[in-house]
């Protein structure tokens, strides 16, 4: 058995560039490579206007999907999402969701048959070996979403799409008010992602190490039950002849 212990992909995307927004939503992706790379970790990042990604599911994606194929684009983005153990997103709250980038990405690359399926009747999640983190920075104050609009956000992301997958959500982080706190709260909010970083290390060496266990104690009970079918088969041989 082989197993990605230590693989994250970071799907990132950020606000007006050179904005404060913008430069704490780099200082956070810049905080998480750098800590999970500490600790030993493969990391890759899908820098989403970078790549010039195509956030419109259009007719071109249905023809390919018709024919039992996938646009080599979005072949790209779920070769990296198959890849990884923990999927962590990093994006600025808009109007009270995604930017049109991020949602369109999981509109293309989150598909039937890759994200989920139906069993009978009912729609069923098969990325259920993944993990996800979600990052928000926003621009109101905590007082004012933390009550109402996070669970609303945490209801039709982390469990409308991300659980509907399949996925375990480890956290949805709100940072608040970014352009607006003082820059030692900016600075404490790095300290906060920094220590998410070091925990979400942890979780995947622990699970690594489970799965390792698990793997070994089930080579060893099919090496035992080999050698009792050996046994019996070998205390059979002398009434099949004599």
């Amino acid at each position: 058995f082989f197993f990605n212990d230590t693989a994250t992909t970071e799907i990132y995307t950020r606000s007006l560039v050179g904005s404060v927004r913008c430069v704490q939503e780099t200082a956070i992706l810049e905080a998480f490579v750098a800590k999970l790379k500490e600790l030993k970790h493969e990391v890759v990042v899908r820098d989403l206007y970078a790549l010039k990604f195509n956030p419109i599911l259009g007719g071109e994606d249905f023809a390919a999907y018709s024919l039992h194929k996938v646009p080599a684009d979005i072949e790209e983005e779920q070769k990296h999402i198959a890849w990884c153990d923990t999927l962590l997103f990093i994006y600025p709250m808009w109007w009270l969701g995604m930017p049109a980038i991020v949602k369109g990405y999981i509109d293309r690359a989150f598909t039937y048959g890759f994200a989920y399926t139906v069993i009978g009747g009912k729609p069923t999640g098969i990325l259920t070996t993944k993990k996800v983190l979600v990052v928000n920075t926003q621009g109101n104050s905590k007082e004012a979403f933390e009550k109402d609009v996070w669970p609303a956000i945490n209801k039709t992301s982390n469990w409308g799409i991300f659980e509907f997958s399949g996925m375990k959500m480890i956290d949805h982080v709100y940072l608040a008010a970014v352009p607006y706190v003082p820059a030692e709260v900016r600075k404490a909010y790095l300290a906060q992602i920094e220590g998410i970083a070091a925990k979400l290390a942890q979780i995947q060496r622990f699970t690594f190490t489970l799965k390792k266990f698990a793997s070994r104690f089930f080579q060893i009970l099919a090496w035992v039950r080999l050698t009792q079918q050996m046994e019996i088969f070998h205390s059979s041989i002398p009434s099949l002849y004599f």
